[in-house]
């Protein structure tokens, strides 16, 4: 555990020292809420609390893609990254401190569009949706996470910054997460619960509203995490295989 923690801390700090990356976490979802949610629908509760649940998992996804995606595979061209990985503690450690470093920063893409909803809007939420909210959340990190590790051990630093970029706003669109949850047009409705982010989306609004969980997302979603969690393994024992074999 207190390597899992040193490896966290060096991460995390590595991580603060070059500010645009945290700011690049924090703006999209922050800058949704602002320019989409709180002007149309801030005065209505149940459409803002919604609103800002999809701002939640939006802000879950950026943060994987971009620090797991794109921040893996920058550390893989560097020549510490080389020598860690020859160390005998295997990857096990680094993994878990990746999963700590990024569900910290999850947390902190989150804190602004919150703060947003309770400010600006009339979203609201009981103790014990909101706590339900959480666990949703620790569930809907973990195929996101998955994804991210996917992109970072299987492409180098400028293409995984490229796909990280250009997939998240397809995947949010895609899943409903910048529109009425109960009221998607007709393509995106069909599409939608063959993509996680429907999936993670109707889990946090099941958490904070009555809307039900479709089945087929519910599916949907184990099926990407699954293929996600394959790809990531995958991809990682290729890159060891292709620099130390």
């Amino acid at each position: 555990m207190s390597l899992v923690l040193t490896y966290a801390r060096y991460q995390f700090l590595e991580t603060v020292r070059i500010p645009v990356a945290v700011i690049a976490t924090v703006f999209f979802p922050a800058a949704s809420m602002l320019f989409f949610v709180v002007p149309s629908i801030g005065d209505d509760p149940r459409a803002a609390t919604l609103a800002t649940a999809s701002m939640v998992v939006f802000a879950s996804m950026v943060t994987c893609l971009f620090q797991y995606g794109a921040g893996v595979a920058e550390d893989r061209a560097l020549p510490w990254e080389s020598f860690v990985r020859t160390l005998p503690s295997g990857p096990g450690p680094r993994f878990a401190a990746r999963v700590l470093v990024g569900t910290a920063f999850v947390l902190v893409a989150v804190i602004p569009v919150v703060v947003i909803a309770v400010l600006f809007t009339e979203a609201t939420l009981s103790p014990v949706r909101f706590a339900a909210a959480l666990g949703a959340l620790v569930v809907v990190v973990v195929p996101f996470t998955l994804l991210g590790l996917a992109i970072g051990y299987s492409l180098p630093a400028k293409a995984a910054t490229a796909v990280a970029t250009i997939s998240f706003l397809p995947l949010a669109f895609g899943g409903g997460l910048m529109g009425d949850p109960e009221d998607l047009p007709g393509f995106i409705e069909t599409i939608a619960p063959f993509l996680p982010t429907r999936g993670a989306g109707e889990l946090i609004w099941a958490a904070v509203s009555d809307i039900p969980v479709e089945p087929l997302s519910m599916v949907m979603l184990g099926v990407w995490t699954v293929a996600a969690g394959a790809a990531a393994v995958v991809a990682y024992r290729r890159d060891e295989g292709r620099r130390f074999s």
